[in-house]
């Protein structure tokens, strides 16, 4: 039986973060666990000890401060003296046009899920690189492969961590002991999508099919010991990815009308503010989102459509 590893898990309180937690504890690994808000990190470090984690090492802490992410991982340091596996999966969501979204919304969406994973690896990397030993695991999407309407801070924030997961692998062939993965899920049931920052005129769900947030993170605690078991989590998004390239001209047209009634909730009441872009809502996290039938949600939307193409015509 291997000895307990060290895996450092960031966006910890809720959704695949919480997931990966939790699966590395049930296989009895020493956790660190980081996000914003203590209560939230506490309630998944309890059930991280329920299920069989060797300890819990609760950290806040916000991802796109640089010198409270150096703070945690010489924390995290400091008591086990190594790191073996260190998931990046913090993130937050902003939905609305680019000259709707307020500057400082856009910005720290940007900072959580681009300049967060950058501030993490900064101090880490010399930590896997004295050891030559363990992985770096960066959650991404498959919006980072393509583009979406009224999700432009989002985008550009995942498309840059696919970038930062290449340009990691360039930098450290030196230490052919570290491993770099990459996992890009599509729609998971979490809490993001309610807690989003929301300036358009509907608000999000995740995109039809909907995958539990354990799946991906059953990919990830993968892909940290095989790297090429990382990619795209689901098939659709194989065929989302083709329509984008190869047929752009199609993909463009499409993408619109197709995102409303598959990624959106037409009926919701929109509530317009910043969501937890800005400061953590605590009370809205958890391991799953509760959105509900994806199917159902889509009929829902069809019929709302055709309620408002009737309503435009009379």
């Amino acid at each position: 039986m291997s000895a307990p590893r060290v895996v450092l898990v960031t966006g910890a309180s809720s959704g695949i973060g919480e997931a990966v937690a939790r699966q590395a504890a049930a296989r009895g690994d020493h956790l660190v666990l980081l996000a914003r808000g203590r209560e939230a990190l506490d309630r998944v470090a309890a059930d991280c000890e329920r299920l069989g984690a060797a300890s819990t090492l609760v950290t806040p802490a916000d991802i796109s401060d640089d010198a409270q992410v150096e703070a945690a991982v010489a924390e995290a340091v400091g008591r086990h003296g190594r790191l073996d596996v260190v998931v990046s999966s913090a993130g937050v969501v902003a939905y609305g046009g680019i000259d709707a979204v307020p500057v400082e919304v856009f910005d720290q969406v940007v900072a959580t899920n681009l300049l967060g994973p950058v501030n993490l690896a900064r101090h880490v990397l010399p930590v896997l690189r004295d050891q030559d030993d363990g992985a770096l695991v960066l959650v991404g999407s498959v919006i980072g492969h393509i583009g979406v309407p009224d999700m432009a801070a989002y985008v550009l924030s995942k498309w840059g961590v696919r970038g930062l997961f290449r340009q990691l692998r360039v930098d450290n062939r030196d230490r052919p002991g570290i491993r770099f993965a990459y996992v890009a899920p599509g729609g998971v049931d979490t809490p993001i999508y309610r807690q989003a920052a929301t300036y358009g005129d509907s608000v999000g769900r995740p995109p039809f099919p909907v995958d539990r947030p354990e799946k991906t993170a059953s990919r990830v605690l993968v892909a940290a010991d095989a790297p090429w078991r990382g990619g795209q989590v689901g098939l659709s998004n194989d065929v989302i990815r083709f329509g984008f390239t190869a047929l752009p001209w199609v993909y463009d047209r499409l993408v619109g009308p197709l995102f409303s009634v598959v990624a959106q909730d037409l009926v919701a009441p929109v509530v317009r503010g910043p969501g937890n872009v800005l400061a953590s809502r605590q009370e809205l996290n958890g391991l799953r989102g509760n959105q509900g039938n994806p199917l159902l949600g889509i009929a829902a939307n069809l019929a709302e459509v055709v309620r408002r193409t009737a309503g435009g015509r009379s």
